[in-house]
């Protein structure tokens, strides 16, 4: 899951525990609004410490030659 994903889960959490007041048989919106509020947060939060750094650059690469031709 991605940083978009875990935002996008978050916000419509966020929707359905603070802004929906319907009401459907068998079913808290605002229960499954808090769940997924806590995974999209899990997933940002997974996201960014483990996944992250292993797409960083491992640094700065140095090209050389190894036969350079003689200067005139």
């Amino acid at each position: 899951m991605g940083i978009g994903v875990g935002v996008f889960l978050a916000a419509i959490g966020a929707v359905l525990a603070f802004a929906v007041q319907d009401n459907i048989s068998d079913v808290d919106l605002t229960a499954v609004g808090y769940i997924l509020m806590v995974a999209g947060v899990v997933g940002v939060l997974l996201e960014l410490m483990l996944f992250a750094p292993r797409r960083r650059a491992g640094g700065v690469v140095e090209e050389r030659r190894v036969y350079d031709e003689p200067r005139r």
